[in-house]
């Protein structure tokens, strides 16, 4: 990967941004949001046109700037119109590389996965992070069957590439997707839908630390050089 390549945090705690299920203005949830301890944003409103579609992204890069990453799903001219930090790409998008040919080679592309063999696609065709799902079911996929933790276990003994667990992910079960691998979760409706984003950020971001600290505790006792 480039040096100069944003990468994603870790642990990440990604906001999906879908303005029909919000609570509040989006702009307003997506800073309570970032204030609570969101550290990366995907801006994801398929229906809008271009033009309404660049200025959202171009306030939430304001709102977003220095605190959180900025991807934009599937719209590479947007991303790059509003300086964001990435593209992230539907599992039937553009081949990452693609993207990247067009893009340059300091852009982040991430892709959605929900197998391995796409997991393995997306990783060949230098995607650097992989969302993940539907881990649990959801109400933003009605329908579609949920694989539970263990599609994130199996991917990540396939590719080595940051997972983000995506898909009915809360405070309760965040736990069993990173032990599963994932380095974060993304989540739409247990931010944007609560009365209050910004303290429902906050419980998923101190749901996810306490989740994280075992892996953190294991690289610490690591011997040196192993």
């Amino acid at each position: 990967m480039d040096q100069r390549r944003p990468r994603l945090p870790e642990p990440c705690l990604m906001l999906v941004t879908d303005r029909a299920r919000c609570a509040v203005p989006l702009e307003d949830a997506v800073a309570q949001a970032v204030a609570g301890g969101v550290n990366a944003v995907q801006l994801r409103e398929r229906d809008l046109p271009a033009g309404d579609l660049l200025q959202t992204a171009q306030r939430l890069r304001t709102i977003t700037q220095g605190q959180a990453l900025l991807l934009i799903n599937d719209r590479l001219d947007i991303a790059l119109a509003c300086d964001a930090d990435g593209v992230h790409l539907p599992e039937a998008g553009l081949p990452p590389k693609v993207v990247r040919q067009v893009g340059g080679r300091d852009i982040m592309v991430g892709r959605s996965v929900h197998s391995v063999a796409a997991a393995r696609d997306a990783a060949r065709s230098g995607a650097d992070y992989l969302i993940v799902g539907t881990v649990f079911a959801t109400a933003s996929h009605p329908g579609e069957p949920a694989s539970g933790p263990e599609v994130v276990r199996e991917v990540g003994r396939t590719v080595d590439l940051p997972l983000v667990g995506i898909g009915g992910i809360t405070a309760r079960n965040v736990g069993e997707v990173i032990a599963a691998g994932a380095i974060g979760i993304a989540v739409i409706s247990a931010v944007l839908a609560a009365p209050n984003p910004g303290d429902a950020a906050a419980a998923l971001r101190a749901a996810l630390e306490d989740a994280w600290a075992p892996r953190v505790r294991r690289q610490d006792e690591r011997p040196a050089g192993a």
